[in-house]
């Protein structure tokens, strides 16, 4: 049976990071496209971003989450690219004005994983034990339950994360499932932390495609990539992290689920040593997520959040 989506001619560049698991979820996208529109050249632009390049401080110090798509970004305004595909964990809460977000693919495991050559668990670690992580979000649930790990800043691609816990540096890390998946290495994982133990970042597990708003044929183009229920969970939870600061300079933790064709969105916000903790969860329709989002977020600054916040930024 014949498609019913016109198949555009021509070329489309997708503008990407140069790490392998960036470069997977592009070309995850790019035959995604060569399937859907036979005979459309798609080709990719690799760049190096300020993310990338400055992996000894801690993220939320230098920039946040925007330093991994600046170049990117600026490749689409200079029309070096057309689209640019980021894992939505990465994208900050705000896009600049000109951009949107053509498009949220099926999310994947929103999970994070706990990796380690000598432990098996959390749980099993001693006290002392060494645990790395670039998340404050991660940092601040592991220490809630866990007090006496010590937790060391850990940046770097994936395979340099694998590499820095092999020679010994820590006793174990906490790594994206997602990513781990996606990269062949599942293997590498001994435990995945549920929702209740560790809640996802805002977007974890889900692909998202940015383009100029200006650039009605591409937003069109990648249209039917979208997930519906994927989208609505997302922009719930990226509601929760706008109305909270939309930095990575807040330990937050959102996950979202339709369940019966509703949205079902939980939130936590965590001092970074685990003694105040705020959470708190809602539902809504899925026509407006951003609504069930904002109610979330209220719900958080009525539980301590605001405190929590504050008390992060004196400490700035």
């Amino acid at each position: 049976m014949e498609s019913s989506v016109s198949r555009p001619a021509g070329r489309v560049v997708i503008a990407t990071r140069r790490s392998r698991l960036a470069l997977w979820q592009a070309d995850h996208v790019k035959q995604k496209l060569e399937a859907l529109y036979p005979g459309l050249e798609v080709a990719l632009l690799a760049l190096s971003t300020q993310g990338d390049e400055l992996l000894e401080a801690r993220l939320d110090k230098v920039g946040g989450k925007g330093l991994f798509v600046k170049e990117l970004e600026s490749a689409l305004s200079e029309g070096r690219a057309d689209i640019a595909v980021h894992s939505m964990k990465d994208v900050p809460a705000q896009l600049p004005a000109g951009f949107e977000l053509a498009a949220i693919l099926a999310r994947e495991d929103p999970r994070d994983a706990l990796v380690s050559v000598r432990y098996a668990s959390l749980e099993s670690m001693p006290a002392g034990g060494v645990l790395g992580t670039s998340s404050l979000r991660r940092a601040a649930q592991v220490v809630e339950r866990f007090p006496r790990l010590r937790i060391e800043t850990l940046r770097g691609n994936v395979e340099t994360r694998l590499a820095k816990l092999d020679r010994g540096d820590y006793d174990a890390i906490l790594l994206a499932a997602a990513g781990l998946q996606r990269l062949g290495l599942e293997t590498r994982i001994r435990r995945l932390l549920e929702p209740a133990e560790s809640l996802p970042a805002a977007g974890q597990g889900a692909l998202g495609i940015e383009c100029l708003t200006r650039r009605e044929d591409i937003v069109g183009l990648v249209a039917p990539l979208a997930d519906g229920d994927t989208a609505a969970c997302v922009r719930a939870e990226r509601a929760v992290s706008l109305a909270l600061g939309g930095n990575c300079a807040v330990p937050l933790g959102a996950y979202a689920r339709v369940r019966r064709g509703r949205v079902q969105l939980q939130a936590v916000v965590a001092a970074p040593d685990g003694r105040r903790v705020a959470r708190a969860e809602d539902e809504g329709e899925a026509s407006d997520p951003e609504a069930l989002g904002e109610r979330v977020a209220s719900r958080l600054r009525a539980r301590g959040a605001e405190d929590i916040l504050a008390a992060l930024q004196a400490g700035d």
